[in-house]
């Protein structure tokens, strides 16, 4: 370690062996990077995890991270450019050495590469390409031409298999002697003589059997063969409904082409939960790194969805005008009504949306989920009514106002279990995602009906 290095201020100092991305890390890896040390930034690189070191690059700012990659002059694990960002990923490929790329690219399975290459711009796609083996270079071309989002993507090309017909001992001597297999895999795939998949043999099987026991005798009971077309949501669907580690991929002809592994199929769940807040929120697919600009277009129309959903319900309020400028206290009181609907809506809506994300909520059980949001939404409306009658009653003196919230708490928390179950469904069968566009039109539902429930008893009754 250099002498500059060990004068870093003590505030910033982090053990060689941490693995924990930290902002004391962080600040001494930028310090190392200000002062141009290069052997006290690969002392404190060396020891972190791929996924810390994307997180880093992710956390600084584009000059930070320009010079971070330039004094950082060594073999750069393609392991990194898997974990991160999109956004940032495009900029670190171009900051690389074309070497560095290469030999980073290498090292990946090629349902990596795969996912490196695919959202990137054609010129930094054929860098990618470039840099790869022949044989790799053709299965990463093969599985691009598969549909986006298609398990023909997500899989990798690389196998373990073995002819039906063998035994533990020739899968064994086959595994040891074989120079082409998976960096890491779980199960042996049995296949027939056509190369279909007829069922998986777990490598712990193989391990405590006897050489002479067939691996027809040790297959794993549950076994799931995906298409190569299918979607990759139902193939994280598959894999978190039978539990599955791996599974085989085949092709129109039912031959073994490639398998997923549910390291892959944890991901695309994972990518799909958060794409479903995203949305609930209305932001769609943003990130930290996004620009000032880019972020406010993607939130512009979904906002502007919500202004014309606000006029409509300030339309209803217009409707009663002269009646609140009769009785100030519905002014007072207007706003709650509609902010409990709105939020019992979202509740309904958050519950279907999932349900519908992880397929819970199906044709046989959609009329019980909606009748059960029905009545839980009268059950809190009828004691949120006695709740505010009584709030009502004794802060404006007027029992015929604790009557008429009362009544408008129990019709709107009852519509917005509705709503919030209906709804989303709805867009589902429309073909429209649940998560973007609902939460829009749930509370467009609950603020206009709360507020013609409102205002509209409140005229029938005070004038």
């Amino acid at each position: 370690m250099s002498q500059e290095f060990d004068q870093i201020p003590p505030e910033t100092d982090i053990e060689e062996d941490a693995y924990l991305l930290d902002p004391k890390a962080v600040t001494a890896i930028l310090f190392a990077v200000d002062r141009g040390d290069q052997n006290g930034l690969t002392a404190l690189m060396d020891p972190l995890h791929p996924a810390d070191i994307a997180d880093l690059l992710e956390q600084i700012n584009a000059f930070d991270r320009r010079r971070l990659i330039e004094l950082y002059d060594r073999e750069f694990d393609g392991d990194i450019l898997s974990e991160l960002d999109e956004s940032v990923r495009e900029e670190i490929i171009s900051l690389l050495k074309p070497d560095v790329l290469a030999e980073a690219v290498r090292d990946l399975e090629s349902d990596d590469v795969v996912d490196l290459v695919e959202d990137l711009d054609e010129p930094q796609q054929e860098a990618i390409l470039d840099a790869l083996e022949d044989a790799d270079r053709v299965a990463v071309e093969q599985a691009l031409a598969y549909p986006e989002e298609s398990a023909g993507r997500l899989m990798q090309r690389e196998t373990a298999w073995a002819p039906e017909h063998w035994n533990v001992g020739q899968c064994i001597d086959y595994l040891r002697e074989a120079e082409e297999l998976p960096e890491q895999f779980y199960h042996v795939i049995l296949v027939d003589p056509k190369m279909r998949p007829i069922g998986n043999v777990t490598l712990g099987r193989i391990m405590s059997s006897r050489r002479e026991v067939p691996l027809r005798d040790i297959l794993e009971e549950v076994f799931q063969i995906i298409p190569v077309h299918q979607d990759e949501e139902d193939v994280a669907y598959a894999f978190n409904q039978y539990h599955l580690i791996s599974a085989p991929v085949v092709d129109e002809n039912d031959r073994l082409v490639g398998v997923i592994t549910i390291d892959d199929a944890m991901a695309v769940l994972d990518e799909e939960h958060e794409e479903d807040i995203l949305r609930l929120a209305g932001v769609g697919e943003s990130s930290l790194t996004d620009t000032v600009s880019a972020t406010a277009r993607q939130r512009f129309p979904w906002l502007g969805v919500n202004l014309l959903t606000a006029i409509l319900a300030s339309g209803v309020i217009a409707i009663f005008e002269g009646t609140i400028e009769k009785f100030v206290a519905l002014a007072v009181l207007m706003p709650i009504v509609a902010s409990m609907g709105g939020n019992a809506g979202t509740q309904s809506l958050t519950v279907a949306v999932r349900a519908i994300a992880t397929k819970d909520l199906t044709g046989a059980n959609v009329w019980r989920v909606i009748r059960r949001e029905v009545l839980t939404g009268l059950l809190n409306g009828v004691a949120f009514a006695v709740i505010m009658g009584g709030v009502g009653v004794l802060w404006f003196g007027s029992l015929d106002l604790g009557y008429i919230i009362a009544a408008a708490m129990v019709i709107n928390l009852v519509v917005a279990g509705l709503a919030g179950t209906v709804v989303p469904i709805v867009m589902d069968k429309v073909g429209v995602d649940p998560a973007l566009a609902s939460g829009t039109f749930v509370t467009t539902v609950t603020d206009v009906i709360g507020f013609f429930a409102f205002l509209g008893l409140a005229a029938l009754v005070l004038t």
